[in-house]
């Protein structure tokens, strides 16, 4: 448990500073933040005090999906605000164009290393990844759930006046693939056993649990309080 804390703090620090890099950056941020962004221009809140706000929101959507938050669901909620307030506060944004575009590159690639630790620590998922999993592990398309949810607070946010550029469509293509490659890499949770992994082959609970996301119906083997392999939500 302590190796899993320490690695799901560096994943919420890391993932905040990266967070703060492609908001310095401004050429353009992830879905989310373009919403933050534009409620912060519209309201003069910070843009970490929205991610903040919204978090705990969208938390309380979890409620009829019967989605359970763990200790790294709540430590999300807050701390990554947190350090973009923080970074925002104390960091100069860059002027140089070549600069802004390494920052925003090097942002997108932290983030997915980021999303790699918080996740494969297994204490459980951010508000927002909580939600499109609430709604996958009911039978829906993850990859709809998602393109979905983040079409809607992408044009919400943009109409609010956030900013969407090059940046979002780096992060939009990227963060699929770079999510794939690290939170395997540092999952910390007990794989499924061969019986449930043979019964769920190529089900969305079965992905789910691959990518070390636990909903109600997609907890781990090391969860699992008796024999029975598998619990519906």
């Amino acid at each position: 448990m302590p190796r899993r804390l320490v690695q799901l703090f560096a994943g919420l620090l890391l993932y905040g500073i990266s967070d703060s890099m492609l908001l310095l950056a401004g050429l353009g941020v992830d879905p989310w933040d373009v919403l933050h962004q534009g409620l912060s221009r519209r309201t003069g809140i910070p843009v970490g005090t929205w991610a903040i706000i919204v978090g705990a929101l969208v938390l309380l959507l979890w409620i009829p999906l019967r989605q359970r938050p763990g200790l790294g669901t709540l430590c999300n909620v807050i701390l990554i605000g947190a350090v973009i307030d923080a970074m925002l506060a104390l960091v100069t944004p860059p002027h140089s164009l070549a600069v802004r575009a390494a920052v925003m590159v090097s942002g997108v690639v932290l983030n997915g290393v980021a999303t790699g630790l918080y996740i494969g620590a297994g204490l459980g998922p951010g508000p927002r990844d909580g939600l499109m999993t609430g709604f996958a592990a009911r039978g829906h398309s993850l990859r709809v759930v998602r393109s979905a949810i983040e079409a809607t607070v992408l044009l919400a946010g943009w109409l609010l006046g956030g900013t969407v550029g090059v940046g979002t469509v780096v992060y939009a293509v990227c963060i699929g693939p770079l999510a794939h490659i690290f939170v395997p890499l540092f999952n910390r949770t007990a794989p499924a056993p061969a019986a449930l992994r043979s019964e769920t082959r190529g089900s969305p609970r079965s992905r789910l649990v691959n990518l070390g996301f636990h909903s109600p119906g997609t907890r781990g083997a090391a969860d699992e309080p008796g024999p029975e392999p598998s619990r519906t939500g």
